[in-house]
Formats: structure tokens, C-alpha cells, sequence
């Protein structure tokens, strides 16, 4: 049974390649359209926390059916390499860029749920020459966050999160943290509709963290997270970006307020608010079918010659 559910998702995420990046292994995926001109503008999409590429399952080939998509495992995370290092926000954008270098070379529209959404607003503010339009879901905040704490409560904030992300703590967790039913419990917050909770999907979340290296890896990657500095925020990055942007939000989402959505509107132009109801942190995969549409009929308005 768990044979026929593996092959099952891995056969929905296109031709998994390997990729050595400074010295690391990296997983990437791409589908290729039947029929790509010259006109085609490729798609690089990256996951959030903790997931992978087998997190687009549901929109990789609907959008490949049209543009050349890529999707790229951020080192530390699903297939690639568990590295001992210390993992940044930079680091992950200085991979997106040097595998659009390698891959693509021509300008691309970078797709990022949560996490992943924040290292595609950070790659387009960092290397304007290889963005083309941004698109994100449930843009995580570090500068809005922080105002919505109290002044006075700021420093236990701060406190609190250095405890917890100790790896003397942490890494006894993770042996709880990686199990199926803890998993599932987790996303439970994540998604607000529980049919979208499948076994594959839990599948998909729980196997990376079994390779050699996840526990000291996980516990490096929770302190980047958590230590997103406030120049990384978008009310620091947008202003300066000059292409398309799409916002979607889940407006049932419990890990990134809903609330702070419309913010990001005054500070960019060039930004569109898509809200979606009855949807989670994660509405690529909670209702694919109407974000794949919402994304290929906004390419399809942004970026078409007129005639």
C-alpha cells in the first residue's frame, strides 16, 4: 500500500533531477509543454517549511501544460542534501538564482508558498535581472510581526524563540515532531478543509525528515526561520520591486494572519490581492484548481502581447 502511494505522487511531480550545488546534492523537478515557443515564460516554484517539491503534486502539470515549470527542493528540505551549515533566507535565494543560472537564463516568474514565498520576494529584490513577475502565498512577515507585538513584550518574544529554537531542545523533539500522527496534527492548523489531509500528503511531509543528517539539519533550519531578520520583510522590499506581483491568501489561514494582507498593497503598485474563502496556509494544495487557474489567467493578462 505505501509502495502504490509513493509511486503514485512521485508520478504527478514531473522528471526529478539531481543537481550538485557547492558541493551539495539538490533535487529539482521540471515539466516541459508539448508545444513551447520562444514566448513561454518558465516557472520556478518553492515550497514552504518543511515541505518539498512533492508539495506542487497538483500543480506542476496543469501549469507545465503551458509553461516550462521548475521546482527545486531548497537545501536542507525534502530530497536534498541535509547539510551542516547554517541556513539563511540568502542562502536558499543564492541557490534559486545560481539554478535559474545554470537552468533557464532567461527572465522567470518565481512562485513561494510561505517560506517560499519570502525567498522569491527576496531573489526578485536581490537578482532583478532573473524575475519577469512574483507570485506568493501567505507571505510570512518578519517587520509587520513584529509591530503587532506590544513594545513591552518584544524582548520575552525574542526570548522565547532563542529557547526554543536550542538545538539542545530541539533535536530530542524532532523524533516527535517527524512521526505520521504529529504530522497530521500539524497540518491540521495548516488546512482548513480536512478532506485535503490526505495520506500522501502526510506521506510527503514525513519522509525527508527520515534521511541521515534531518535532526541537526531541522534544528538549523528552525533557527533561520525564526531569525528572519526585519530587512528581509516585504514592507522593506516591496517598494523597490518593479515587476507584476500576485498575492494569494487563505483567509482561514492560522500561521500567517490573514489581517496583514491588504498591507502589502500600499506598499507596491503593482501588487493584486487574491483572497480565497474556506482556504489555509497553503491554497496550492487545498484547492489547486482554483489557484492554478487564477495563476495561469494572471500570466495570461500580465504578460501576452496585445494585439
Amino acid at each position: 500500500m505505501i509502495g502504490n502511494l509513493i509511486g503514485n505522487w512521485q508520478q504527478k511531480i514531473g522528471n526529478q533531477r539531481d543537481w550538485i550545488w557547492h558541493g551539495w546534492q539538490t533535487r529539482y523537478t521540471f515539466v516541459r509543454p508539448q508545444q513551447q515557443t520562444s514566448q513561454t515564460t518558465p516557472l520556478i516554484l518553492l515550497h514552504g517549511f518543511g515541505a518539498s517539491i512533492g508539495h506542487w503534486r497538483h500543480n506542476l502539470e496543469v501549469l507545465g501544460q503551458q509553461h516550462m515549470v521548475y521546482a527545486l527542493d531548497m537545501l536542507g528540505w525534502g530530497a536534498s542534501e541535509k547539510a551542516p551549515i547554517n541556513y539563511s533566507v540568502d542562502l536558499w535565494v543564492d541557490q534559486v538564482y545560481d539554478f535559474w543560472r545554470t537552468f533557464i537564463r532567461q527572465p522567470a516568474i518565481l512562485i513561494g508558498n510561505s517560506l517560499g514565498s519570502l525567498v522569491s520576494l527576496t531573489a526578485a529584490a536581490k537578482y532583478p535581472q532573473m524575475v519577469k513577475g512574483v507570485i506568493m502565498m501567505s507571505l510570512p512577515d518578519p517587520s509587520l510581526e513584529q509591530e503587532a507585538i506590544p513594545p513591552g513584550l518584544r524582548p520575552l518574544v525574542r526570548g522565547i524563540k532563542s529557547i526554543v529554537a536550542s538545538p539542545f531542545l530541539l533535536k530530542p523533539l524532532f523524533k516527535i515532531l517527524r512521526k505520521p500522527s504529529v504530522v497530521r496534527n500539524w497540518v491540521k492548523l495548516a488546512y482548513a478543509n480536512p478532506e485535503a489531509i490526505s495520506d500522501e500528503l502526510v506521506e510527503i511531509l514525513t519522509a525527508p525528515p527520515q534521511d541521515r543528517g534531518s535532526a541537526r539539519a531541522f534544528s538549523a533550519l528552525f533557527r533561520a526561520t525564526i531569525g528572519i531578520n526585519l530587512q528581509q520583510g516585504a514592507k522593506a522590499m516591496l517598494p523597490n520591486l518593479s515587476v507584476p506581483i500576485l498575492l494569494i491568501w487563505g483567509e482561514k489561514d492560522r500561521f500567517v494572519p490573514p489581517a496583514i494582507a491588504p498591507q502589502f498593497i500600499q506598499y507596491n503598485s503593482q501588487l493584486e490581492l487574491l483572497n480565497l474563502a474556506n482556504v489555509g496556509h497553503c491554497p496550492h494544495d487545498e484547492s489547486p484548481e482554483t489557484v492554478n487557474q487564477s495563476i495561469l489567467e494572471w500570466i495570461e493578462r500580465k504578460f501576452t502581447p496585445q494585439t
